[in-house]
Formats: C-alpha cells, sequence, structure tokens
C-alpha cells in the first residue's frame, strides 16, 4: 500500500470518529479533503465522500446523516468481466452552493449542481441539477416547494414561540398534531 493510500485511509478514519457536524465539515476544510469546504458548515453524514477532490460545498450548508455524494460508478467492472473490454471509471463533480440543506439519507448523484438558497429533503435522490431557490425531494427529486416561503413560514413560527418554555412548545406540538390527525 502507497504511502498516498495510508494517508486518504487515515483521512476517513479520522473523519468517521469526529462526533460533531460542524468539527467534521471543519476538519474537511482544514486538511483540504474536498476541491473546496466553506465555512460555517455543518456535515453529519459519516459517508466519507467518494472521490472527495471531486467535490465542492461553499458556505453555510448542512449535510444531514446519512447522505451519499456518488461521484463515480462500478459499472467498469461488470462491462470488462462480461466482454474483458478495456473500460475506465467514468467520473462526474457535485457543487453545492451557499445556504443550503440536504436532508437525511440522501443520495447526490455526478455531474449535479445544487444551486445557492434550496433543500434537499429527506430520502431524496439527486439525478439532475437543482435551481436556485427551490425545495425538492423525492426519487428522483422534484421541486416540491419555495425556499423563501419555508424561511418566511419559520420565521414567523420563531415569533409565535419566542417566549414559550420547551414544555409548552411540545405541548403546543402535540395539540396541533392531534387536531391534524382526529378521527372527526
Amino acid at each position: 500500500m502507497n504511502i498516498k493510500r495510508i494517508i486518504a485511509l487515515y483521512h476517513k478514519i479520522r473523519f468517521t470518529i469526529i462526533v460533531d457536524g460542524c468539527k467534521r465539515a471543519e476538519y474537511l476544510r482544514k486538511h483540504n479533503i474536498l476541491k473546496l469546504m466553506g465555512m460555517n458548515c455543518m456535515f453529519q453524514s459519516r459517508n466519507f465522500p467518494m472521490d472527495p477532490k471531486l467535490v465542492k460545498i461553499h458556505d453555510n450548508v448542512t449535510v444531514a446523516a446519512n447522505v451519499y455524494f456518488v461521484t463515480h460508478d462500478a459499472i467498469r467492472h461488470m462491462l470488462y468481466f462480461m466482454d474483458h473490454g478495456n473500460y475506465v471509471p467514468h467520473f462526474g463533480c457535485i457543487e453545492v452552493e451557499e445556504n443550503v440543506f440536504i436532508g437525511l439519507g440522501s443520495i447526490i448523484m455526478p455531474n449535479v449542481h445544487i444551486g445557492k438558497n434550496s433543500i434537499i429533503a429527506a430520502g431524496s435522490l439527486v439525478l439532475s441539477d437543482v435551481p436556485s431557490g427551490v425545495i425538492v425531494g423525492g426519487r428522483p427529486a422534484k421541486i416540491i416547494g419555495n425556499f423563501d416561503d419555508l424561511h418566511d413560514k419559520r420565521i414567523e413560527e420563531g415569533e409565535r414561540l419566542s417566549g414559550l418554555s420547551e414544555n409548552e412548545i411540545e405541548e403546543l406540538v402535540w395539540k396541533q398534531f392531534n387536531a391534524r390527525h382526529s378521527k372527526a
């Protein structure tokens, strides 16, 4: 095993054992592991990006747990054993602009650009570019909302709940849930 592979393995192991998502993002930035790692990011996922130099993450990006950044496929192995042709890996870059949230369990495929001020809903399969200012979700991901609308709704919610204790908020949330799911 050459020194470059040993260093890469060390970074994968070290990255995985960091508990805090902000510290994990800082580790990626400090050690120049990705092509770009912006400031004020959180990287909850312990899935080390495949081919990390093919991934750019700009400022203020939150990556939730179990997110995968897929920058290549392994189809060449299957093709090789089929006809022993000369196949090379198929690579693609991924870029995530600023102010983006990528939800739990999402998969970002090669050659995808995620525009600024956007949200990827949990469990999404992102196969194509995401425009700025939208919320996408599903498999495959499609536009399901508007970033500014969600932003305004969350500000309003914060104002409405400010001053309430954690217990009061919990009671209110359950009251709203029960009203929404009543059998009346």
